[in-house]
């Protein structure tokens, strides 16, 4: 069994479109549901713009 992980439960509003292309990647995938192709796209988005490094806080 899995170990649970800090998860949050997010809605999305997309276009049909959208909607069946996140199925297709899903399936293409092989993952059970579009959410993670989601956090995939923002992990490798986020790994893009931060050009690998991962971010820090600041805390005061």
């Amino acid at each position: 069994m899995r170990e649970k992980k800090n998860l949050r439960r997010v809605t999305l509003l997309v276009t049909a479109q959208t909607a069946y292309n996140l199925d297709r990647l899903a399936t293409m995938c092989g993952y059970r549901e579009p959410g993670h192709v989601v956090d995939k796209l923002v992990r490798e988005k986020m790994l893009e713009l931060n050009g690998g490094k991962r971010h820090e806080r600041n805390e005061n």
